[in-house]
């Protein structure tokens, strides 16, 4: 029991840590689960035990036989599901090949150099070679996110890590299976059939059972069939039984249908998905936490040891610095992608709870077979795990900066509210070529946003995830425009600091208008025209208008003329750099009238 609590209990003041310093998790999780597991018995118990053990003479322990793994394969495929939720389509508009080439051709650079190096540094067998190598193919999503959060970066580059994240850990998980039946079997021309039929078994049932069962769920959540109590708990009943009958018709075509499943999902028509991803997150910590703990703590010191030489080091640096970089290069080439985003991606490629996970599992295997070299199996993959988490934990962000990726000036633009007057705005500054994103509790304004061609979510301004979502990093200005007032005062005070880094604005409420008592004027994002006025003009005239302005004089008297035009709103003003800005704004940065163009919607002049 006490060694039950301690896990969530350490385990979550890791998580706390992490959030509290901004690394990622993993850091910490392994670093505990080193010191109660092998540091402990080596060092600070008398009778060498550890403080925490989760299998000890394969019978004992907190997960005696093979207990800890399919405790381990349960929670990764929860894991996986989560992440599989949040990719969504419209991220990939641009890098979508790059992607597809990262997963395929990338882990093929991975897998054979990774080998090779493994085997003529270690000495290690062919077999046992590349089973490490199919195992550090995977990348962690669950370590690059908190990674990429704290990181202004283009929309691309955090959409082809994310995105590579999550895909690459089944196809990592299947290369290394079949490397793992490989030796187990034997070897010999009769696993070349075996292996072709094993792969067409897990690509099938993989993707029809993820496919088949994410509309099922859908469909009966839809339905209202599952009371709302129930919805959480169902789902993730769902998850697990397809996880496990998918094993049960192929063996290891779990994670596929899983990731399958969570992608269906996410990009689908469910009502209740911000709920099931808020489940599965909370979840999804906790499994973590455990996890890492557990299998560090599974480590001896013996293991360790092996790894305490020259040969560690080598290996390391020539996976990291020239494995992953060729890879990434290869698969980007003639791409959109600049050098230095290429050179970013090279850098960023920590791996996480997959490559852990299945290595503890396979390694552990391998050892009660008498395999030679299966020792080195796990204490290398998770030399690999903390070594590149260490390393992009502590360098991603100066390393942007050095290349030149970290945005400086981040100019994207969030609105708050998708209604009409907020799409004919997003379009305008859409097509005068700024990133916008809109975002709204209402789902019919985002369809109709989505339809537009806008970039548009449903999001609830009171939920604390819309600033983690790493995809919004490149925004720099905020703009309030939905018809509540709360939301709009609510949205600038708050993600002013996330978002609003060279600009926040909200509409002026009614009572605002009539009493013209209010404070930060400059915050407005018209100097006197509320919701109401907005959506009226919009309605009648659904336009926006240029007028170019030739001297102060003439600014002046334009926007006279607009005000005394009842259904007439100055918006924006342009430069001739096509720089764009609030009325209020532009008129306290003073900057020369001469020359630029005046914005407005309403009745043309």
């Amino acid at each position: 029991m006490l060694e039950l609590a301690g896990i969530i209990i350490l385990g979550i003041l890791a998580q706390w840590v992490a959030w509290r310093f901004k690394i990622p998790a993993i850091l910490p999780l392994i670093l505990i689960g080193l010191l109660v597991g092998p540091i402990a018995a080596e060092f600070l118990t008398d009778d060498k035990t550890k403080y925490i053990e989760p299998i000890w003479n394969g019978t004992y322990g907190l997960f005696p036989g093979d207990g800890l793994y399919y405790f381990v394969s349960l929670a990764i495929s929860i894991i996986l599901f989560e992440g599989g939720l949040t990719l969504k389509r419209d991220e990939i508009k641009n890098v979508g090949p790059v992607i597809t080439k990262l997963i395929t051709l990338g882990s093929s650079v991975t897998f054979f150099g990774a080998g090779f190096l493994a085997h003529y540094i270690f000495n290690l067998s062919w077999e046992v070679s590349f089973l490490f190598s199919g195992l550090i193919i995977v990348t962690g999503p669950t370590v690059i996110t908190p990674i990429l959060r704290n990181i202004p970066l283009r929309k691309d580059i955090s959409a082809v890590l994310k995105w590579e994240g999550i895909l690459i850990d089944p196809i990592g998980a299947l290369v290394a299976v079949l490397v793992f039946e490989f030796i187990s079997v034997g070897g010999g021309s009769g696993f070349t059939k075996t292996a072709l039929t094993e792969f067409g078994k897990i690509l099938l049932f993989g993707t029809s059972f993820g496919f088949t069962f994410a509309h099922a769920l859908t469909f009966i959540i839809n339905k209202k069939w599952v009371p709302h109590y129930l919805l959480n708990v169902v789902s993730l009943s769902t998850v697990l039984f397809v996880f496990v009958e998918s094993e049960i018709f192929a063996h290891e075509s779990g994670l596929l249908a899983v990731v399958v499943m969570g992608m269906v999902l996410g990009n689908g028509k469910l009502k209740n998905l911000k709920e099931l991803l808020y489940f599965k997150e909370s979840l999804s910590v906790l499994l973590i936490s455990i996890l890492f703990i557990l299998l560090s703590a599974n480590i001896n010191m013996v293991d360790l040891m092996l790894l305490y030489n020259w040969k560690t080091a080598l290996l390391f640096f020539l996976i990291v610095f020239i494995i992953r970089p060729l890879g990434v290069f290869l698969s980007t080439y003639k791409s959109n992608l600049k050098f230095k985003e290429k050179l970013f991606i090279s850098w960023v490629g920590p791996r996480g709870i997959v490559a852990a996970g299945i290595a503890s599992l396979f390694g552990s295997k391998l050892l009660k077979q008498g395999v030679e070299g299966a020792e080195y199996i796990t204490p290398l993959v998770f030399m690999i795990v903390l070594g590149t988490v260490l390393l992009n934990a502590t360098t991603a962000r100066l390393f942007a900066k050095i290349v030149g990726v970290f945005l400086k000036n981040s100019d994207g633009i969030l609105i708050v509210g998708a209604s009409k007057a907020s799409r004919l705005i997003a379009s305008y500054l859409q097509n005068s070529g700024k990133r916008v994103v809109l975002i709204d509790a209402n789902t019919s304004f985002i369809e109709h946003s989505n339809n537009q061609g806008l970039e548009a979510y449903v999001v609830n301004i009171y939920d604390d995830d819309l600033t983690d979502n790493i995809e919004l990093n490149d925004i720099g200005y905020l703009i309030a425009l939905s018809g509540s007032d709360a939301v709009n005062k609510f949205a600038v005070k708050n993600f002013a600091t996330t978002f609003g880094e060279h600009g926040s604005f909200r509409l002026i409420s009614a009572d605002e208008v009539k009493s013209q008592d209010f404070e930060f004027k400059n915050q407005f994002f018209t100097p006197k025209d509320d919701y109401i006025n907005l959506s009226e003009a919009v309605r009648d005239f659904p336009n926006l208008y240029e007028i170019i302005i030739d001297s102060d004089k003439d600014y002046k008297q334009t926007l006279e003329k607009l005000h005394n035009q009842l259904e007439s709103i100055p918006l924006f003003v342009k430069t001739s750099t096509n720089n764009i800005f609030v009325i209020n704004e532009f008129e306290s940065k003073k900057i020369p009238k001469e020359g630029v163009t005046l914005i407005y919607v309403g009745q043309k002049i």
